[in-house]
């Protein structure tokens, strides 16, 4: 373990829309460039920034194996991931950035 955490993490571009599952030690930072469309591909070209969902890994392996492995579920089984804590498709970032979270 090497004392830093590592986010999975879900975006939509809104209710019922596209969804996106990244990884990365930075969320705050990786989200907003996804908001401010600063990193040209996938999620900037179907405007898929709403963070639905993200878990938090101290090791990097674990986290990267935990993104693949959503990524390889069906689209139901991604939705039934956050759907109990967020089933609106709440865009969690605002509350994030507050520190609510």
């Amino acid at each position: 373990m090497t004392g830093r955490d590592y986010y999975v993490y879900m975006l939509s571009s809104g209710p019922n829309g596209t969804l996106y599952v990244g990884v990365t030690n930075d969320l705050m930072r990786r989200v907003g460039e996804h908001k401010s469309k600063t990193v040209l591909g996938f999620t900037s070209k179907y405007g898929v920034d709403r963070l639905l969902w993200f878990e938090v890994h101290g090791d990097v392996e674990a986290a990267i194996g935990r993104e693949k492995q959503i990524k390889a579920w069906k689209r139901d089984w991604k939705i039934a991931l956050f759907s109990e804590l967020n089933p609106g498709w709440d865009d969690l970032f605002p509350e994030l950035a507050k520190g609510i979270w």
